[in-house]
């Protein structure tokens, strides 16, 4: 239907009950034509398969998967045993195959329809390992992995497989040692020690030979595929930090949710660099404390550059009408941490670098949240700042500098505690090109997020609440984008809606829900709980998660992943809109609860 754009140039409310007239029967005659058309295909058997994706697959466990979907009223044997078909058409099916090639036949009928697809399984054990046989080195492995930048005393180790009962060396002077069996499991020539860089040694993006030497005397030599460096002297080592998400990191390892972070930090803030590994530099808060920071997120001063160090100055503590403020002044922009405390609550600041001289802090009456402000001399370079706040609840701090001065600005709790005064952030995981999660049936993560996200939008603001939202439609969004956003606009609680998936589709489901920071937790438990009043499976409430959106210190927070899309049952409930909109009331009524637990 084609509607004159014209008819709509006056503000008349005539008019603008046609337009919305139009537009609902335009959406009527959408809708219905959808219905017949999926009416159409309801019983016309096809077998659509999210796992596996391939007709033919190389598999090294015995236990895979066959996920997929069908028409509502068609029954599915695989192998010709009976399969469930849930009313939605999702079906999942576990094999538990014996070495050699299988072909599994899967049939779908319908009355006098059917289709059939084949898949084929070809499972062999991986080989086991073998001990090497010949006077040769098969693999080297150095530990942290990756090219390196190092300083005199650091240390490399080195894990060698090679022929066995021979002498293995770096740099052709430093013994790697043979483990015995019992510390191999069972595999000859395994070689491990360690390399001392010396202040002497002067390497530059050198890869590190070992010999490997027989009991005839017969050796050869194989290099490491990374590349070592020493910080020289001359280079700079001294460097701040760049951009609104500069972050630092406990240490080198990583999983599906990156490197666990300590925290983010402000721009412009004094690092000494003391070496790198791969595309991370190492940092030194502490002369006994190191972190590791992405080298895209530092700029270097140069040389001569101090090192970061300062006096503690003048405090004064005062208030606002929404924010508590601790300002602290010193005379370098230094790297801190902070963390959450409860029972009772507290925010404690670590500054790295800084040593006290002080001698009193000024309190101000205008103050509404803290209690009280004190300090302690942690080691001689760490400076510990600790905030009694008046509320059991955290509402949230930042931290950041103004010149030189830390400030540490800490939220008052809402003096209304009614969602009609509260504004509440939702964000629909996932979208546009990032899909999340795939069920059975091929529905993706991204749509039934920003579904129940727009359901929880329109139940918060019928109960009154500003609500804000990282997106209302099918768009991208990248989560440093989302984070940023929020930081911008400072709501008074976060909700991130996602949910969940397994490679096993039959035994794993449930709901939890996640937060990071300690004083955050009721928000996520109060939600937990009232989830599990829909009979759901239990998952967990899951602290100290490394997800983006449970990261920020500014605004209690928490994750919700529902279900899990790649269990069928699980899917069918998601997409059925009664099930969708009693998810929300439970998230609504969680945040209530948390609300009423503040009181």
């Amino acid at each position: 239907m084609v509607i004159d754009q014209s008819l709509f140039s006056g503000e008349s409310l005539a008019k603008k009950k046609y337009f919305t007239i139009m537009k609902f029967l335009n959406t009527l005659i959408l809708l219905a034509c959808c219905g017949w058309a999926f009416s159409q295909s309801a019983d016309k058997p096809f077998i659509r398969l999210t796992n596996p994706y391939q007709a033919n697959n190389t598999v090294s466990s015995s236990r895979q998967f066959i996920i997929g979907s069908t028409c509502k009223k068609c029954v599915v044997t695989i192998n010709d045993k009976t399969i469930k078909v849930y009313p939605t058409g999702a079906f999942a099916y576990e094999l538990n195959l014996q070495q050699g090639d299988t072909v599994i036949h899967l049939l779908a009928e319908a009355g006098n329809k059917s289709i059939t697809k084949k898949i084929n399984y070809a499972y062999s054990l991986p080989k086991p390992a073998e001990p090497v046989t010949t006077l040769a080195i098969e693999s080297i492995k150095t530990f942290p992995e990756g090219d390196l930048i190092l300083k005199p005393g650091d240390r490399i180790q080195f894990r060698v497989k090679a022929l066995a009962n021979c002498v293995a060396k770096v740099m052709g002077n430093t013994s790697l040692y043979e483990l015995p069996l019992t510390q191999s499991n069972g595999m000859p020539g395994i070689y491990q020690g360690e390399y001392a860089v010396k202040a002497s040694d002067s390497f530059s993006l050198m890869k590190m030979p070992i010999t490997l030497t027989d009991t005839s005397g017969a050796n050869i030599t194989k290099e490491t595929a990374a590349r070592f460096s020493i910080l020289s002297p001359q280079a700079p080592d001294i460097a701040i930090t760049k951009g609104r998400l500069a972050h630092l990191e406990y240490g080198l390892g990583s999983d599906r949710l990156g490197g666990a972070k300590i925290g983010y930090l402000d721009s412009n803030i004094v690092l000494k660099i003391i070496g790198k590994v791969g595309t991370h530099y190492k940092v030194a808060l502490t002369k006994t404390r190191t972190a590791y920071i992405p080298d895209e997120l530092v700029e270097w001063l140069p040389k001569g550059s101090f090192a970061p160090s300062s006096l503690t100055d003048k405090w004064v503590v005062y208030g606002d009408d929404q924010y508590d403020y601790v300002k602290l002044g010193m005379f370098q922009r230094l790297p801190y941490q902070s963390f959450q405390l409860v029972g009772p609550s507290k925010i404690v600041v670590d500054v790295f670098g800084a040593t006290n001289n002080s001698n009193w802090i000024s309190q101000f009456e205008t103050l509404k949240e803290i209690k009280n402000v004190h300090y302690e001399q942690k080691e001689d370079d760490v400076f510990r700042i600790s905030i009694e706040l008046k509320h059991p609840q955290h509402w949230g701090h930042q931290i950041y500098y103004a010149g030189n001065s830390l400030i540490i600005k800490v939220k008052h709790q809402p003096e209304n505690l009614s969602l009609q005064q509260l504004t509440i952030a939702i964000d629909a995981g996932h979208g546009g090109t990032n899909m999340g999660a795939v069920g059975p049936t091929g529905v993706t993560e991204k749509e039934l997020t920003l579904a129940v996200a727009l359901r929880l939008q329109k139940a918060l603001e019928a109960e009154g609440a500003h609500v804000i939202m990282t997106r209302n439609k099918e768009q991208f969004f990248d989560n440093k984008e989302r984070i940023l956003f929020y930081r911008d606009s400072l709501p008074d609680l976060l909700i991130s809606f996602h949910l969940n998936s397994s490679e096993d589709p039959i035994r794993v489901g449930g709901t939890s829900t996640y937060y990071r920071h300690a004083g955050f937790r009721n928000l996520s438990e109060a939600i937990y709980k009232r989830m599990l009043e829909l009979g759901l499976k239990e998952y967990g409430n899951t602290g100290s998660f490394n997800f983006m959106l449970n990261s920020p210190i500014e605004y209690p927070n928490a994750l919700v992943e529902a279900l899990f899309l790649s269990n069928p049952e699980e899917e069918m409930k998601m997409l059925d809109p009664v099930f969708q909109q009693q998810v929300v009331g439970k998230i609504v009524a969680g945040v209530k609860d948390f609300l009423l637990g503040c009181k």
